[in-house]
């Protein structure tokens, strides 16, 4: 197993990160951290990461999954509208990959319109969320982790921790 976790180039959320791969070495579940900057990027609380892969270069049969992290970032770069993105999202799903969404990432999944009819965890004070998760026909959740079909959501990144082993048990992981 392999998966890439996203992050946008600045204010991602560093505990999401920090949960992801201390479960993802765990459980010896490889994974490179990908974004559009090819500088460090740095989270909410100052954690920083040099992307490994620019998601420009992400060729999706090298991966099982993609993981979109939550945080500020993805709303102030605007990534939910970011086209690029949105084809590698597009490209993940034709692949019956894993997309995997914590918290606001969630709005990138649905502006890739890829949730018609799915479940997704979606937290209620996080009203644009479920406002543009109903607007391309998901049919949020209030649940910590939802799995539909390939669609996996995590509320938010307080949720995470709870929702990973479940989660990689899912797919045979654990």
């Amino acid at each position: 197993m392999k998966f890439l976790i996203f992050i946008p180039p600045k204010d991602f959320k560093d505990e999401s990160v920090a949960t992801l791969k201390m479960f993802f070495d765990r459980w010896n579940v490889g994974y490179q951290i990908t974004s559009y900057s090819t500088k460090e990027c740095i989270g909410l609380h100052g954690a920083s990461y040099m992307p490994d892969i620019n998601t420009n270069k992400v060729n999706t049969s090298d991966y099982d999954g993609i993981i979109f992290v939550d945080g500020s970032g993805i709303d102030s770069y605007k990534l939910p509208e970011f086209r690029p993105l949105l084809d590698v999202v597009l490209k993940f799903n034709n692949s019956r990959k894993y997309l995997c969404a914590v918290g606001n990432a969630v709005k990138v999944l649905a502006r890739a319109n890829v949730i018609k009819d799915k479940k997704l965890a979606v937290s209620e004070q996080d009203q644009e969320s479920k406002r543009v998760a109903l607007l391309f026909h998901g049919v949020p959740t209030d649940t910590g982790m939802e799995i539909s079909g390939n669609i996996v959501t995590i509320k938010d990144s307080m949720a995470l921790e709870e929702s990973l082993n479940p989660f990689l048990e899912h797919i045979g992981v654990k």
